[in-house]
């Protein structure tokens, strides 16, 4: 049986305050707009696109914003380690750990698109074997099991 990595996950003003530490402890800044954003992907709880997370911000500006700005943004913030991007989906989600560094699992329902985030630091670190026997340089590993989560199974 593997083992899992288990987090105390902060939420709300507490998720976007360690997302906003980790980003500053690499030394890039917490603007008001990569506030925005971030606080519009912490807000959904399935993975969204840019272009949602553009709209969503655009209408609580009163402006349009460019789904260009949020593409970078959010690659800035994958960089760093506050976001997730789930590959099938082309979508994002908030790290809930953003101050933990793990290779990422995903599980993805193909019904309702939900995405469960899982650490297992076993699974990856095969991965990771794998990849460097093959003389591949694994820069960051990201599994995904596409299925039915257990809600739509009921």
């Amino acid at each position: 049986m593997a083992e899992h990595h288990h987090h105390h996950e902060p939420t709300g003003a507490n998720l976007a305050d360690a997302a906003r530490n980790a980003l500053e402890a690499q030394n890039e800044q917490w603007t008001p707009m990569r506030a925005a954003i971030f606080d519009a992907l912490a807000a959904e709880e399935k993975p969204t696109s840019a272009y949602d997370i553009a709209d969503n911000v655009s209408k609580l500006r009163g402006k349009r914003v460019a789904p260009n700005s949020v593409y970078r943004i959010l690659d800035l913030f994958v960089a760093n380690n506050i976001a997730m991007r789930v590959e099938s989906a082309n979508a994002y989600i908030a790290n809930a750990h953003p101050g933990c560094h793990h290779d990422c699992i995903f599980l993805v329902c193909r019904n309702c698109k939900e995405a469960t985030h899982i650490d297992d630091d076993a699974v990856t670190g095969d991965v990771r074997a794998v990849a460097e026997h093959q003389g591949f340089r694994a820069e960051r590993p990201v599994i995904e099991i596409l299925g039915t989560c257990a809600k739509c199974v009921a």
